[in-house]
């Protein structure tokens, strides 16, 4: 350790130390870094921020999937500064997200951690998730790390770290987009490539990508730091090297500047290669260079060290799970409201609350929190021994949760002293036993309504459903989950199923038969009050899908934006056996009160580059008789170019909120930038010629339509990334 180290991995993470241990830990670090090595440089320690810092005492958000559901870009720059102000308290100064991957494929396991299946619903909530990490000044904020570079969420068979097959002009203008605007938009600090490979080249040695478009083509001055243990892939797992010495000088000379976790293989094999000459010694100084920029940057020279006694009064505050609480009910989607079964009244004589999630705590978080990776970490190392955790060989729920209120905790908090709460497990998330039934299926005949609460188990390792490497070869619901349902609805109560999910799952027959349905993906810590808040009225739920749900995983891809050749059979349009269409659109979601969308107005019918920019504005009124969300959402098509593009692209959002009888104008200032598209020779430009403007509640449900011209000459143009929107009241 004379020498120094440049980072260390995940203290809070990884461990089961508190927030004032944890700060005592890292302050003793730099102290010894700083007064007992050559050099004196004090380290970047990093760690995990998916669902909030993950670490002891930390609030847990919902799950990244169901962020994106509340198309809220403002609500997520808060819960990022959250997650910037409880890691700086402990020292930890770089967070390993967001993830800016599509995801057309929901087998993939790690569906639940991203922003869903639209290059522009992931830039603009990336964009913002960035901005509340790292502030305007990084020496305020922490680093982001925009991952995973890219193409990771296109994976072959859904697979974890499988290939992605992406076309040139496709990786550009989907795969790449939320990326680049990361970088030029939000000043990404640090980006991290993915465990997979494009066209034959893992991205961990892609000059291409991490050289050629990220540093030369986007600018990009900040740190690339690798993906844990992928350095050894290029090795181990691709095949592309045969030895640790060949995988680091291909990574190295790629642009990767940091090995994650450890110095396996940017320690001594990098120095062997050093010493004989077999790398040029400009590319060690690149990647150091970029480092100790961004430690000053941080200030981390100035002021290494973290004041210990405050670390725990910013932990998981009343303001925090406030905030928590909120984003769980703004990401709650309705899904069926059959005959307005909901909201329940909160004096009905009784309510069976039935599932395998409608008391488990564990089950309420998403994989990449903190007591879901512990629990990993646990088991990883009496198996693999992947980790050499400071761990006990058990841990309690005291040790390892803050307080989670479950959907049957938020129940009984609702209903009147006079109703009967009656509560069966029924059967497990994954196993095929059904001996809970029977215990269910009474307690249904006894109530007044059922409220069935099934899905996942988020995690990484055996017994969980969803999560990194948990990829699925169905989407169906795990183990007998719809067969306990099934049990419930031959009682002829009235059934509500909650599903508590990282993934989109095929519930046709539920969809069918079951009159109330509600998609709550993995809500954490304050999800049970959110679902209770959402069943009883409430909270009147404005939650939109980010992804589409497939009728059967016999579709994927179902995405919206196909191609128009896409998303149909030729000539009768359908499969054999069911319907091309999606069981629930991208965009979809269901509210107690109803809104009308009227007086489309576009400022310009021809428009050029000279003019730079139209106005699209609607209004939208509350014509129900409840307050509620309604989130806008603007589409476009251009049609007769010189390639082909998507039937509808979403070019901007925003969720108002609406009083009974309000009404209120939403404005978009769209850039004619913001039409380009990249041509026959791989230019990025705009043509002329006629763009469909479709204004809707979803992207099936489009609720008025209008066009304008472009006019002029086709031009090579620069990007733009995000539409200006503004409401005004009426």
């Amino acid at each position: 350790m004379s020498y120094g180290i440049g980072q260390i991995t995940r203290l809070g993470g990884a461990s089961n130390l508190s927030p004032r241990e944890t700060v005592r830990i890292a302050n003793q670090i730099q102290k010894f870094l700083i007064e007992n090595t050559r050099l004196g440089i004090p380290a970047l320690i990093h760690e995990e921020s998916c669902s909030g810092y993950m670490a002891k005492g930390a609030t847990i958000f919902p799950q990244t999937i169901g962020v994106a559901s509340t198309w809220n870009n403002e609500i997520v720059e808060k819960m990022a500064s959250v997650i910037r102000e409880q890691m700086k308290a402990v020292g930890a100064r770089q967070a390993l997200a967001p993830l800016l991957d599509i995801t057309r494929d929901p087998r993939w396991g790690r569906t639940e951690e991203t922003f869903g299946e639209d290059p522009y619903l992931v830039m603009r909530m990336g964009v913002s998730y960035i901005r509340g990490l790292q502030t305007e000044s990084l020496k305020e904020g922490i680093v982001a790390t925009g991952k995973h570079f890219v193409g990771y969420g296109n994976s072959e068979g859904g697979m974890n770290w499988a290939p992605a097959h992406i076309p040139e002009r496709e990786l550009r203008e989907v795969f790449l987009y939320p990326f680049e605007a990361a970088v030029k938009e939000a000043k990404l600090s640090s980006i991290m490539p993915g465990y997979h490979e494009l066209d034959g080249v893992p991205c961990h040695k892609s000059k291409k990508l991490l050289n050629d478009i990220l540093r030369k083509d986007w600018g990009f001055e900040g740190i690339v730091v690798s993906d844990y243990f992928a350095i050894s892939q290029l090795y181990e797992y691709h095949h592309v090297t045969s030895d640790k010495k060949g995988a680091a000088k291909l990574a190295l000379e790629a642009g990767v500047d940091v090995e994650l976790p450890s110095t396996d293989y940017y320690g001594l094999p990098l120095r062997e290669l050093i010493e004989s000459g077999e790398i040029d010694i400009d590319f060690v100084n690149e990647a150091v260079k970029r480092v100790l920029k961004i430690k000053f940057e941080l200030g981390l020279f100035e002021n290494p060290y973290i004041n210990e006694e405050k670390a725990v009064e910013i932990f998981d505050t009343n303001e925090q799970r406030e905030l928590a609480y909120k984003i769980a009910q703004e990401s709650i989607v309705l899904l069926k409201n059959e005959n307005n079964l909901l909201p329940l009244k909160k004096d009905l004589k009784s309510i069976a609350v039935i599932g395998p999630n409608a008391d488990s705590i564990r089950n309420m978080i998403g994989d990449y929190a903190y007591p879901c990776h512990i629990e990993s970490l646990l088991e990883m190392r009496e198996t693999d021994n992947v980790f050499n955790t400071p761990l006990p060989e058990s841990l309690e729920a005291k040790d390892i949760y803050v307080p989670i209120v479950t959907v049957l905790q938020g129940i009984k908090a609702k209903v009147s002293s006079n109703t009967e709460v009656l509560y069966a497990k029924g059967c497990d998330v994954l196993n095929n036993s059904k001996d809970g039934f029977k215990e269910a299926v009474e307690i249904a005949k006894q109530a007044d309504v059922a409220v069935v609460v099934v899905g996942d188990k988020s995690g990484l390792t055996d017994g969980c459903t969803s999560g990194e490497s948990r990829d699925r070869a169905d989407l169906n619901l795990p183990g007998v989950q719809e067969e306990l349902i099934k049990a419930i609805y031959e009682t002829g109560t009235p059934v509500i199923v909650v599903l508590i999910n990282g993934r989109p799952m095929s519930i046709s027959w539920i969809a069918e038969k079951i009159p109330a349905i509600i998609e709550a993906w993995l809500p954490g810590e304050e999800g049970g009050r959110a679902v209770a808040d959402v069943i009883f009225g409430d909270y009147n739920p404005g939650g939109k899908l980010p992804i589409s749900i497939p009728q059967s995983v016999g579709q994927l891809p179902v995405y919206y934006y196909h191609k128009p050749s896409g998303g149909r059979s030729h000539w009768k349009g359908d499969y054999v056996e069911l319907s091309t269409k999606p069981l629930y659109p991208f965009g979809y979601g269901l509210s107690y009160t109803e809104f009308s969308y009227t007086n489309l107005n576009i400022s310009n019918r021809k428009v050029s580059l000279r003019d730079r920019m139209v106005e699209i504005s609607v209004d939208i009124k509350n014509t129900g008789t409840l307050k509620g969300d309604e989130v806008v959402q603007l589409y476009i098509h251009q049609e007769a170019l010189s390639v082909t593009r998507p039937v509808k692209e979403l070019k901007g959002f925003k969720r108002i909120t609406l009083d009974a009888g309000e009404e209120k104008t939403v404005i978009f200032k769209l850039s004619i930038e913001q039409l380009g598209f990249y041509d026959e020779n791989m230019e990025y430009v705009v043509e002329p010629g006629r763009v469909d403007v479709m204004i809707g509640s979803s992207s099936e449900d489009i609720r008025l339509r209008d066009y304008f011209e472009i006019v002029g000459e086709k031009e090579k143009v620069a990007k733009k990334f995000i539409t200006e929107v503004r409401v005004e009241n009426k």
